[in-house]
């Protein structure tokens, strides 16, 4: 595979359904959301008919049926939302569904936001488009932006539409979607305004906790990750320890000149420490090489572990309620009917037990 695992990505991509309600400034952008999210509604099927239907392709019926055993498991057992969502199937025809353009400035981490009446305000911009997308991101650098456009797989409209799963999503290995259903129906659950950190951690417990789970149902230990998952691991706390030096580094009273040198550097670092990783303990494995090795940027670290710093105080809450998921449903949204300072302090609270 030569791209990063959708599971980074997807965790900035809640709701680009949604915004066809959000009244966009835009004329056009609302229009190829329309027509994207439209066309989308219409190449649904149920999963059941695809997985009864002998002419289709054996090994997509498969992969179907596991994926069932996932969505059932997800509402009878995670207690998450019982509905059509993922058990429709789209085939999109293509190897995304769609393209976000991701924009930081040139020495800072902090992303260029969207905020709409109904979603929020969120870190990119979503196009179904390919060209459409390419269009912002040079619009974008024209602004001295670091910019980043990259293809998404899934999303999810947080249960405003019955959400299928993808044919882009096919060629994932069955754990990979498991954790998708579990993370997305979470959002569909519960989902706070504005507070990107509080959703994404949330789901990111869910889908962490619900596969740990998932795992033992099925006769594994639920300690144990396929290698990609392990891998995706590694690379993200390499990724996320840049993003760390990078932020000590632009808090630094430097030229422009010399912070463009010391930030390429930290570039350049990175790049080696995942060689080494790749070659010492992978065995030589690339399929992360075409993400590390492109042109690197602020805006391309951006996706990437960018909310997932709650997700230990929602397994100190898990904890608290002795694993029971209604009992933690309850708790979380408790604590996301707080007002956000308060919300963040419960959160540091429990983030100190974990």
């Amino acid at each position: 595979m030569n791209r990063l695992n959708i599971l980074w990505f997807r965790r900035g991509v809640p709701m680009l359904a949604i915004l066809l309600l959000s009244g966009c400034s835009s004329l056009s952008y609302y229009t190829q959301l329309a027509g994207g999210q439209l066309a989308l509604l219409r190449a649904r099927e149920p999963v059941a008919a695809v997985i009864a239907d002998p002419q289709r392709d054996p090994k997509l019926r498969d992969r179907l049926r596991t994926s069932q055993q996932a969505r059932e498991f997800a509402s009878r057992h995670l207690h998450l939302p019982d509905n059509q969502s993922y058990r429709l199937y789209a085939d999109i025809h293509r190897q995304y569904v769609v393209w976000n353009v991701f924009a930081t400035g040139e020495f800072s981490l902090d992303p260029v936001t969207h905020c709409f009446p109904i979603a929020g305000c969120v870190a990119y911009r979503g196009y179904y488009d390919q060209s459409a997308a390419r269009g912002e991101a040079a619009l974008q650098k024209l602004d001295g932006k670091d910019v980043y456009v990259s293809g998404v797989e899934a999303y999810s409209t947080l249960g405003w539409f019955n959400d299928p799963i993808i044919s882009s999503m096919m060629t994932w290995g069955d754990e990979r979607l498991a954790t998708l259903i579990f993370h997305e129906l979470a959002h569909q659950r519960f989902y706070v305004k504005d507070d990107s950190e509080f959703n994404e951690s949330y789901a990111t417990f869910v889908e962490q906790e619900g596969t740990r789970q998932w795992r033992a149902a099925r006769g594994m230990s639920p300690e144990t990750a396929s290698s990609e998952t392990l891998r995706r691991d590694q690379l993200t706390q390499l990724v996320l320890d840049t993003r760390d030096r990078l932020k000590t580094l632009y808090a630094e009273p430097l030229s422009a000149d010399v912070m463009r040198q010391r930030k390429a550097t930290e570039f350049e670092r990175l790049r080696g420490q995942y060689k080494q990783l790749r070659d010492s303990q992978w065995g030589g494995d690339k399929r992360f090489d075409a993400w590390v090795y492109a042109p690197m940027n602020n805006a391309r670290l951006l996706p990437i572990g960018l909310y997932d710093q709650w997700t230990p105080a929602f397994a100190a809450l898990f904890k608290q309620v002795d694993g029971d998921w209604p009992a933690f449903f309850t708790a979380a949204e408790t604590l996301g009917r707080l007002p956000q300072e308060e919300r963040k302090a419960a959160l540091e609270r429990l983030l100190k037990k974990s």
